[in-house]
């Protein structure tokens, strides 16, 4: 059998593959088995931050692997108290949780806001402790992940419909409408708001910058936590180390995963001032999150992540949005840094299979051609791309 037959008979049927196999390849082009080059325009959908098999990368993770690939959590190891340093100078945060996903990385976070709702409550109440708050409220056509939990907490309904009942204590409101959020407070007492700066999954649209000032000054109002889900948008995806900062504000609490450890797997709940105790001994914890191998990987990614770099991926963002931007069979462009979504007169389907055969793997969101090159790929090779997408989307 071929890879393919084999995957096909024995791996879960979730996936709806393209039919190629990759086997090898160098920064932003990865090959097949007949040799055949493609530019990466998806980067295993934002995680491979400087492309596949990046020198700096291989030789951390090598080294690693070469003292020690794992310890329980009941250790030290270095990779990981030096990568939460590098987050939390990086950020102002002051602690980090440590987990294997985006949706984990979530999770995390809910459990974050939850429990420090329920002490402040406790502190207030308490004879009235089965009284506390505990809804949090997301954004509809958000997407924070594929547990019960994170389903629940995902505003798309069509991910729900399979798997009732999901985690209760989730309510969802329309982005860029700051009162439909304030009119539910009146109703329900909310424990946390979880936001995407840009929602990824839900069409590459990035929130206005006044709705999230106004959702940050509700939060502070209310002491209520304030959740940044920085899954797909963190890392210096948006030109900046987390989406957050090109809108000014200071989340409490930020989640992140997908390019952090550039293709290893690896999640971080990042902690305010504010919450940074609310989790204590036995209160959650994770087998294989802090990985040694893995923050090995993510010190390597975290520690190029400067000014340069996000000027570049800024530079490289004009560059595509300039090119598509009115372009024949082009409606609209959307999006942030490098995570860019083109809304094509053709379906978007279309577009990819074109594209993939003139050598170019590029994404959908919704309707949409999305981008998520790698962060430093080459502008030659991102020229090339761009031409073979625009020529598809005539």
């Amino acid at each position: 059998m071929s890879i393919i037959e084999k995957d096909q008979q024995y791996v879960a049927g979730t996936y709806k593959r393209f039919p190629v196999e990759i086997v090898s390849g160098k920064g932003s082009v990865v090959k097949d088995p007949e040799g055949k080059e493609y530019i990466d325009m998806g980067s295993g959908i934002g995680v491979t931050s400087f492309g596949i098999a990046d020198e700096q990368w291989q030789q951390a993770v090598t080294e690693q692997i070469g003292k020690v690939q794992h310890m329980s959590n009941l250790y030290y190891t270095e990779p990981c108290a030096k990568l939460a340093e590098m987050l939390c100078e990086k950020t102002g945060m002051k602690k980090v949780f440590f987990s294997n996903s985006g949706a984990e990385a979530n999770e995390c976070a809910i459990k974050v806001a939850r429990k420090y709702a329920a002490d402040k409550w406790a502190e207030k109440h308490p004879d009235e402790k089965d009284s506390a708050p505990y809804t949090i409220v997301t954004l509809k056509n958000s997407f924070h992940g594929r547990t019960l939990t994170t389903l629940a907490a995902t505003g798309q309904d069509h991910f729900h419909e399979l798997f009732q009942p999901l985690t209760p204590g989730f309510m969802h409101v329309e982005a860029n409408n700051i009162k439909e959020l304030t009119d539910l407070a009146q109703k329900v007492k909310i424990a946390g708001v979880m936001i995407e700066c840009v929602q990824g999954e839900g069409g590459v649209l990035p929130l206005d910058k006044d709705y999230i000032q106004a959702v940050r000054d509700f939060t502070q109002e209310n002491d209520i936590v304030m959740i940044v889900d920085e899954v797909q948008t963190g890392n210096g995806r948006t030109g900046e180390f987390y989406a957050y900062m090109n809108f000014g504000i200071v989340p409490d609490v930020v989640s992140t995963a997908k390019g952090l450890a550039g293709g290893l797997p690896l999640g971080a709940t990042l902690m305010s001032e504010k919450v940074q105790n609310v989790l204590g001994f036995g209160d959650h914890g994770s087998t294989f999150g802090g990985n040694p191998v893995s923050c090995a990987a993510a010190c390597s990614i975290v520690s190029r992540i400067d000014r340069k770099l996000l000027d570049e991926v800024k530079e490289k963002s004009r560059y595509i949005f300039n090119a598509f931007e009115g372009a024949p069979g082009v409606e609209s462009v959307a999006g942030l840094g490098l995570m860019i979504g083109i809304k094509t007169v053709k379906p978007a389907a279309e577009v990819v299979a074109e594209c993939m055969k003139n050598g170019v793997l590029c994404l959908t969101a919704k309707d949409k051609v999305r981008l998520l090159p790698a962060l430093n790929i080459p502008m030659e090779v991102l020229e090339k791309a761009v031409a073979v997408i625009k020529d598809a989307c005539r």
